[in-house]
């Protein structure tokens, strides 16, 4: 079990979370193991918020915030278990863990219940999540109801409930320099594996082979598992936005799509490249490459503290629809593309997402109904693309063309930081290193 190397990061974290609570108590717990079937678990993953908080990563866990002037973080963990460790591995038990990683008080979970009611009597206000889980709502309504049934000793139940994923949101939103470090080191681990991607693709293999790649270059440096299901889309099987089948054959003179990031310590990488199988670009495959490009440059330009989080998106749709006109996929103005979206035929998704510890990432896009704006220390994706599916009005030299063009960028008091930079992205470059593969 990996210990944090500096728990007073996730003791900080804790205090600013009880010092926007001002009062009353937040219980944040982890994830569940998950049956696949019969005795099979899928692969155990902590939840974000309780990890943030924490750096804990054992299951049947749950952290405690006590706020006030008296503020105290204490954690509800497994007991050491000879037995089930040699099975499953190393416990840390609730004293090893109240020391390892910082909290006041540490508490066997299996007294959970127990304890709770005693933690929120007289607390005025409980900060949870609701709604998320059904086994814990009711758990929190059984707390709540045995401080009722106390009214008459002269104690209170809590009578006010908050989410205390809202300000937790804001927090995980702006990234300290720790998660940052961890997310760079994603992003680098990434890149190579579409490097490695473009060396091994070849007309004939099959797309899970070049997934197999990702994968490999994914574990041996160290990250523990894909972000998300990787997405290798060959040809017109990259119009399909959330293709992750992998298993057609790549032929000669197909694009290939990759939407494939690794998650290290927690943290999430989301990187997209297409590129041609064959290592050369076709005239029409170029076309609307460089067009995807263009949109892309254009909303990393946009990225820059103080503009709005919608501002990536209008340039990259300005751009897009553009160059669909001059395609002759659409016909009228610019402006009359834009304002009825008539460009959503061949870009039906928004340009990007914020990134961490999720790869769709914790923090809201809006604010009292008018869009965010940026600034440093947010990290986001930017991932334009174009997608042009056999059909009516679409010539046949460009259907069945599907491509996406996706970083990870931090926003930095200069403006953007291509995290994701490493993985080749110009014509020329892909072409490069794909015409290396046989030398």
């Amino acid at each position: 079990m990996k210990t944090p190397t500096d728990i007073g990061v996730y003791q900080r974290r804790r205090a600013r979370l009880a010092a926007a609570m001002r009062s009353g108590v937040a219980i944040v717990p982890t994830a569940p193991e998950r049956t696949r079937n019969r005795d099979s678990h899928y692969p155990y993953r902590f939840d974000s918020y309780f990890y943030y908080l924490t750096g804990f990563r054992e299951p049947e866990a749950a952290l405690v915030i006590v706020a006030g002037e008296q503020a105290k973080s204490i954690l509800f963990c497994r007991d050491n278990d000879p037995e089930r460790e040699i099975w499953d591995g190393f416990r840390y038990g609730p004293e090893a863990a109240r020391a390892a990683f910082g909290f006041d008080e540490a508490h066997s979970i299996a007294r959970l219940d127990a304890l709770m009611p005693d933690v929120i009597a007289d607390r005025g206000t409980l900060y949870c999540h609701l709604g998320a889980d059904p086994g814990w709502d009711a758990r929190i309504t059984g707390w709540i109801n045995e401080v009722r049934s106390r009214a008459r000793s002269g104690v209170t139940a809590p009578g006010e409930l908050k989410d205390v994923h809202a300000l937790l949101d804001d927090m995980r939103l702006i990234k300290g320099p720790e998660e940052l470090a961890v997310i760079r080191r994603a992003a680098a681990i990434s890149a190579g594996a579409h490097r490695r991607a473009m060396r091994a693709a070849r007309p004939g293999k099959a797309e899970y082979e070049v997934e197999a790649e990702l994968l490999h270059e994914f574990r041996r440096n160290g990250a523990q598992a894909p972000a998300y299901a990787p997405i290798v889309a060959g040809g017109s099987r990259a119009c399909v936005l959330h293709y992750v089948q992998n298993d057609g054959v790549l032929r000669d003179v197909e694009l290939l799509l990759i939407d494939a990031g690794c998650e290290l310590d927690g943290y999430a990488s989301d990187l997209t490249r297409t590129f041609p199988v064959n290592g050369k670009f076709s005239g029409p495959q170029r076309e609307i490459y460089q067009l995807v490009l263009a949109a892309q440059a254009a909303a990393i330009a946009s990225v820059k503290p103080g503009n709005l989080w919608d501002a990536p998106h209008r340039a990259a749709v300005h751009v897009l629809a553009q160059g669909l006109i001059d395609l002759k996929l659409l016909a009228g103005s610019l402006e009359q593309a834009v304002e009825t979206e008539a460009y959503r035929k061949f870009y039906m998704h928004r340009t990007g997402h914020w990134l961490g510890l999720d790869v769709h990432d914790a923090g809201d896009y809006k604010r009292g109904g008018e869009w965010r704006a940026l600034a440093p220390g947010m990290v986001l994706t930017v991932e334009p693309g174009c997608y042009i599916r056999a059909g009516e009005g679409v010539p046949q030299r460009l259907a069945g063309i599907g491509v996406r063009v996706e970083d990870d960028v931090l926003v930095t008091d200069a403006g953007a930081e291509v995290l994701t930079r490493d993985a080749p992205k110009s014509p020329a470059d892909i072409e490069a290193l794909m015409s290396a593969r046989d030398a």
